[in-house]
């Protein structure tokens, strides 16, 4: 079983213009309404894969239900902590000549309101997978993931990191079982700028040595990179296809490599996790199996 923690979870109004002209009215080509947040984006492509998991995180007001029944009706399961005040944010995301996003902030979130998640995730058994992903909000305290893995300890229970900076290097004594930087992102941990797969691989190679078993590297438009817990690299290139949409694409290589895993090695994980991120930047929201599909053709 998966499951997923997504503190602030969104509505995301996305809005398609010809051409942005501030201080103006813009009279947009096109709309589209999507839920998400990362922990949840990796949930709906999971359950896209055929894979279960169990949403768990953070709502609030009628964004909140919204969220709930909206992802609910893609085939996850959600366990959401429902906040007494305010409103879950709503991330407007405007697509014209260049992408440009205003992030709302989210309701703020109680002592009470964490208990009750760690509560919800004594569900978790072992021999579980949980994936934490994303950035702590504001109005969370900056060890909550900290907290979370220590109060899991002992549990035997294979946990993901999808995060960045200090808040990566934090989880790293908890052991991950995979982490999934990009390059930039890897690069910045060690003050690098990596160029090639090997200056890549010898980067991973560093996580591992500060406690992760497994590391993905996506790399744009070079592919990705998985350096295993045997020291093996495996590789993969780029999907063929047009370009629309940069939200959620890393959320749905991750959701990809954990699907495949259930059912091959990491060469055929790291397949799997390509096209699903290639689906989703194809698409203008999280990628479907028929494009999925479609896409290992590519990559076999």
């Amino acid at each position: 079983m998966f499951w997923t923690v997504t503190f602030n979870p969104a509505v995301d109004y996305v809005v398609r213009l010809d051409r942005l002209v501030t201080g103006a009215v813009n009279r947009c080509s096109g709309e589209e309404i999507f839920f998400g947040g990362k922990g949840i984006n990796v949930s709906c492509v999971l359950a896209e894969l055929g894979v279960r998991s169990v949403a768990l995180g953070f709502c609030a007001g009628f964004t909140g239900r919204a969220i709930e029944e909206g992802v609910r009706a893609m085939g996850v399961e959600t366990d959401l902590v429902r906040l007494k005040s305010g409103s879950s944010r709503i991330n407007v995301k405007i697509r014209g000549q260049a992408e440009t996003e205003i992030n709302g902030q989210g309701p703020d979130i109680s002592e009470e309101a964490i208990g009750e998640l760690l509560v919800k995730l004594d569900r978790i058994a072992p021999g579980d997978t949980l994936i934490l992903a994303g950035s702590v909000p504001a109005t969370l305290p900056e060890n909550i993931y900290e907290r979370i893995l220590a109060g899991l300890s002992g549990r035997r229970i294979r946990f993901v990191a999808d995060a960045s900076g200090k808040q990566l290097l934090s989880l790293l004594r908890h052991r991950p079982f995979l982490v999934k930087p990009n390059d930039i992102e890897l690069g910045e941990l060690f003050g690098a700028v990596p160029q090639t797969d090997e200056e890549v691989a010898r980067l991973a190679g560093r996580l591992q040595e500060m406690g992760a078993e497994n590391v993905l590297v996506s790399m744009a438009e070079r592919g990705a990179l998985l350096l295993d817990g045997q020291g093996q690299i495996h590789r993969c290139g780029v999907c063929r296809g047009e370009l629309v949409n940069s939200v959620g694409a890393g959320d749905s290589m991750l959701a990809g490599v954990l699907a495949g895993l259930e059912r091959g090695g990491w060469d055929y994980a790291l397949r799997l996790g390509t096209a699903c991120g290639g689906a989703t930047a194809f698409s203008g929201g999280l990628g479907k199996r028929e494009l999925i599909d479609k896409l290992m053709e590519q990559l076999s």
